[in-house]
This record gives structure tokens, C-alpha cells and sequence, in this order.
């Protein structure tokens, strides 16, 4: 097994990679005045590291099967950020992040926004370091699990965000809260989805890796406190019940996370 210095060492570059694309977003961003280009690329930051390693270190099925989910959750996720976004200019919360840090943004979101989501899309991808070859364990059951979790969650999450898309395209839905399908159980099931895969990434790179790699279960454990704490749950809702009334009732008979039946009794 590889020591932890060599591992390290083979990592590294992976950063950079982010970096590459980053930065010159960070340029497209400036003209464009829209930060929230760093939203479309994210995904791209977590899977072209990914795909560095195996392509320096080479592919047994663990990191093989992990770089398949990797990419086909990078492609999907990117094409429904972009498509999406496309033509509604900055994100709001780019916008309101542009206010507060004035004057100067546009230099300051090169490591406010784009160097830092550099950075975290590396460290989400640590999963993935952990498996490198030559790992200490061939395929186990705890790999097959972590693969069922890690594509239950990618296929919960594209069905959550393929049903808010098709309810936010009904012009009769306007104005309502979506609380149909997975909704009617989670508040954000696209984020619980998002965890599952990040949880069953990381189970599969301890698999790989031993205890001794442990450190990539940092990978689901920031991605679910980013997800709960910081760019998810708690950013979104912090002002939703006073632009959409409604979603107050909402909040009182649904579960914020974890898919659970609506409370009875609460709400409608």
C-alpha cells in the first residue's frame, strides 16, 4: 500500500487541476458580472480531479466503478445547473455576496468564490484518493454497498430536481409550494440524495484504503454540513417564508432532510 506521504504527493496535483478551471472561469465571470458561473462548474471540480488520479495511477473496480458515478453525477448535475441558469444572469445569493463585499468583487470572488470552491471540490473528492491503487482490500460487500448508496442517492436526486423542474414550468404552479413526489417527504431531497452519495463514496474509499485513509469520510461530512448548514438548507429557507407565505405551512408538516411521512395533524 501506498505510504500516506506518496498518496499525498499523488493528490496534490489534483488541486491544480481545479485550479485550471477555475481560474479562467473566474475571468469569464468578471465581464459577465456573475459570479454564480462558479455554480455551473462545480461539479467539474470534484470530478476532473477524480478522473486525474485514475488516469495517472490507473483503475481497479473499486475506482473504477466510483469514477462512473463521479462523472455521470458531474455531467447531469452540471447540464441541470447551466440549463437552468441559463439567460436568469447571477444567482441572488452571488448578487447579495457582490453587495457586502464591495468595493472590488470582481478581484475578491477569485478566492471568495472560485479558489475556495477549488479547494472544497478537492477535498470532496478525497474518496476517490483513498481508493487509488494499489489499495489494501479487493472488492467487498462493504463496496457494494457503498455503490447502492451512492447510486440510490444520485437517482434521488435527479428525480427530485426532474419533479421541482416540471412544477416550476406549470404556469399554474406559480406562486406555490412544491410538496408532490419526493417532496411531499423532504424539504430538499435533492440535498439528502446529494449526501447519500457523497456517505456512499466515502464507505467505499474506506473499503479501499483501511482505516488508516479514514480521512476521506471528511469528503461526506463537509458535503453534509455545507448541504444542512451553510449553501443549502439554512441559506435557502432563511427568508422563504416571508417571500412565500405558504411555505411556513409546508415547514411545519415536512421533514427538512431525511425523507420521513408528513406530520398529521400539522398544516393542511
Amino acid at each position: 500500500m501506498a505510504t500516506s506521504s506518496a498518496l499525498w504527493s499523488s493528490g496534490a496535483p489534483g488541486l491544480l487541476v481545479g485550479v485550471a478551471i477555475a481560474l479562467p472561469t473566474w475571468l469569464a465571470s468578471i465581464p459577465l458580472r456573475d459570479a454564480s458561473l462558479a455554480d455551473r462548474i462545480w461539479s467539474a471540480l470534484v470530478a476532473a480531479p477524480a478522473a486525474f488520479y485514475v488516469l495517472r495511477s490507473g483503475a481497479d473496480a473499486r475506482s473504477g466503478v466510483m469514477l462512473a458515478i463521479i462523472l455521470v453525477w458531474a455531467l447531469r448535475l452540471g447540464l441541470y445547473l447551466s440549463l437552468r441558469n441559463w439567460g436568469h444572469g447571477e444567482d441572488r445569493r452571488y448578487r447579495a455576496m457582490r453587495e457586502r463585499h464591495q468595493p472590488g468583487f470582481a478581484l475578491k470572488s477569485l478566492w471568495l468564490v472560485f479558489l475556495l470552491q477549488a479547494l472544497i471540490g478537492w477535498m470532496v473528492g478525497w474518496p476517490m484518493l483513498a481508493a487509488l491503487p494499489p489499495a489494501g482490500q479487493a472488492w467487498t460487500a462493504w463496496d457494494t454497498l457503498g455503490a447502492l448508496v451512492a447510486v440510490a442517492g444520485l437517482l434521488t436526486e435527479t428525480v427530485a430536481d426532474a419533479q421541482l423542474a416540471r412544477f416550476r414550468r406549470d404556469p399554474a404552479q406559480r406562486g406555490q409550494v412544491m410538496d408532490r413526489g419526493l417532496w411531499r417527504y423532504s424539504r430538499h431531497p435533492n440535498y439528502f440524495g446529494e449526501a447519500c452519495l457523497w456517505w456512499g463514496l466515502g464507505l467505499m474509499g474506506l473499503a479501499g484504503g483501511g482505516w488508516e485513509r479514514a480521512w476521506c469520510l471528511l469528503s461526506p461530512l463537509m458535503m453534509t454540513l455545507l448541504l444542512l448548514r451553510v449553501s443549502g438548507v439554512t441559506l435557502l429557507e432563511q427568508d422563504i417564508g416571508e417571500r412565500r407565505p405558504a411555505y411556513r405551512d409546508y415547514v411545519t408538516r415536512t421533514s427538512a432532510f431525511i425523507p420521513w411521512p408528513p406530520r398529521r395533524g400539522a398544516g393542511r
